[in-house]
């Protein structure tokens, strides 16, 4: 299994019940974006669909996490 680079990003639940990811940690995302993307533009066999691709899996993984960390939320002591 492969880890995604979004299982890093820390998730917080607010008190309105969503999932939320702080500023540092979106600033964080969009510069590993922007990173992949300057990699992948010197691989011959890469090209935007290939880095769309992976953006879209990391998405869905960061999807899958917000919604388990909001559909079960932590029990009272």
């Amino acid at each position: 299994m492969t880890a995604h680079a979004t299982d890093r990003l820390p998730l917080v639940t607010a008190t309105d019940g969503h999932a939320y990811l702080g500023a540092d940690a979106v600033v964080a995302l969009l510069r590993a974006i922007a990173e992949s993307c300057r990699n992948l533009a010197d691989e011959p066999e890469c090209d935007l669909r290939t880095a769309a691709a992976a953006i879209d899996m990391e998405a869905d993984n960061l999807d899958c996490r917000a919604i388990m960390r909001t559909s079960n939320p932590p029990k009272e002591p």
